[in-house]
């Protein structure tokens, strides 16, 4: 368990800062499961400087919780995980000291993503947060703000996990477990369940003593993942502890497929622990409209039966989070796709990345050209896509194949077995039924891993 971490300081001298910003993500090695953002307030007054690079003022934090107010709320999430910071040193550091001025010790593993980065992405003209964003594709929202850097900070650590073949993170996790003697409390029986389950991305199944399938579950990490649920103190996970028997693992290399297979085996077995995943559970969508000045808006919102949306998502945050990466990969405007509240222009056209369509000084019709772009990139309706992964072995590739907008399937080839003709292509796949579900699944990884497409005309 993981918990990334940034904070911005009053700045000014050696160990008499103070925090004004933080935020903190915590992270399972798969999803975000808690996270927590606010100014502070220090108390004090803020260094120029800082000022200037942050923008945040004292204006800003005057009303803001002092640290005493929210320290419970951080002990509370950084929890049992490991943090992880850009220049963890520092963040770690200022977490203890103000911890120190409340008269409480707070201690925690670290790991320092500028360390890892400079290991498993070696050769970088610089390690600065900002510059491995740029290098790596890594969206970066907000820079010099503690919820923006953290955000950036958590898609780097997944970048730096994917190149971590040496399971750096990993022996540094099972340490930090081992140290709050983690592992020792499992049961005998579930211990020796854990040997052999592999440190590979797949899906795995819990059976209990009748041999009847009671969960399903995807990770990247099957052995830490099960390893999760053993020692989690929730009501599910104590139930599943107490009628596991046996759990069988598929690799399949590809997280896309994994997180397919798991969706049709939880709809098809309808494992009794996983009852809310058996039904497709939508929350938001995303849909187009028009403004009052002729621009198209990507907007979020509830379910709306009388509408047909062009995404659907199962949580708000997951809506924002594509809505962000849209909006920034195809030059959009962020105050018309409601992600920037404000009664002039947004953030982006004060820093000159934003043409002007907050200020009416874009043409529309160039603005919506740009709309349509996305929303063409995201219809494949004519076109057969082929997208690639890992394999489950060294020397082999996965493939999912989507023709005229519709999920076909999915398979493996051997790099000396291209898959260059559609009777291959169709003869090594295996084929889906795609639902409502799928297509939300496939939609959204396709638009966070864009690179990976491959277009074919057969």
């Amino acid at each position: 368990m993981y918990t990334i971490l940034d904070i911005e300081t009053t700045g000014g001298k050696f160990r008499e800062e103070k925090i004004i910003e933080i935020a903190l993500y915590k992270y399972d090695g798969e999803t975000i499961i808690d996270s927590f953002s606010t100014l502070v307030n220090p108390e004090k007054e803020i260094h120029f400087y800082v000022k200037k690079l942050t923008g945040i003022t004292e204006k800003m934090v005057k009303r803001s919780p002092k640290f005493h107010e929210i320290a419970k709320r951080i002990v509370e999430i950084c929890k049992d995980s490991i943090i992880i910071a850009h220049n963890a040193e520092f963040d770690y550091r200022m977490l203890k000291q103000e911890f120190k001025s409340l008269g409480y010790s707070f201690e925690s593993e670290t790991l320092d993503t500028i360390e890892l980065s400079k290991i498993l992405i070696p050769n970088e003209a610089s390690y600065s947060l900002g510059k491995l964003c740029k290098s790596l594709g890594i969206i970066l929202l907000d820079e010099h703000r503690a919820f923006g850097d953290a955000k950036a900070t958590l898609e780097l650590f997944k970048i730096l996990i994917d190149k971590d073949k040496d399971k750096i993170i990993q022996k540094k996790e099972e340490l930090n477990e081992y140290k709050n003697h983690k592992t020792q409390n499992i049961p005998e029986k579930l211990a020796n369940l854990l040997e052999g389950l592999p440190i590979k991305t797949g899906v795995y199944y819990f059976y209990n003593a009748q041999n009847e399938i009671i969960y399903v579950g995807k990770s990247i990490n099957i052995k830490n993942r099960v390893r999760q649920h053993f020692i989690s103190k929730s009501t599910r996970a104590i139930k599943i502890q107490k009628f596991t028997e046996n759990i069988q693992y598929e690799i399949t290399g590809s997280e896309l497929i994994a997180l397919i297979k798991e969706s049709i085996e939880i709809k098809a077995l309808k494992p009794i622990f996983n009852r809310a995943q058996r039904k497709t559970i939508f929350v938001y969508d995303l849909y187009e409209a028009k403004n009052e000045f002729g621009y198209k808006s990507l907007y979020i919102s509830k379910i709306k039966q009388d509408k047909k949306p062009i995404i659907s998502f199962s949580s708000l945050e997951e809506a924002k989070s594509i809505l962000h990466k849209i909006t920034e990969k195809f030059a959009l405007c962020q105050k018309i796709n409601s992600l920037y509240k404000t009664d002039t222009q947004c953030f982006k056209y004060s820093i000159k990345e934003c043409f002007g369509a907050c200020m009416n000084e874009e043409n529309p019709e160039n603005y919506n050209k740009r709309v349509d772009e996305f929303l063409d990139s995201i219809s494949h309706t004519h076109q057969q896509i082929i997208y690639q992964d890992k394999g489950k072995t060294e020397g082999e590739k996965s493939f999912i194949q989507i023709e005229n907008g519709i999920l076909k399937g999915y398979g493996y080839y051997t790099l000396y077995n291209q898959i260059n003709t559609k009777e291959k292509i169709n003869k090594r796949m295996v084929s889906i039924y795609e639902n409502q579900d799928l297509k939300r699944i496939v939609r959204n990884y396709l638009l966070k891993y864009p690179k990976k497409i491959i277009e074919h005309s057969f």
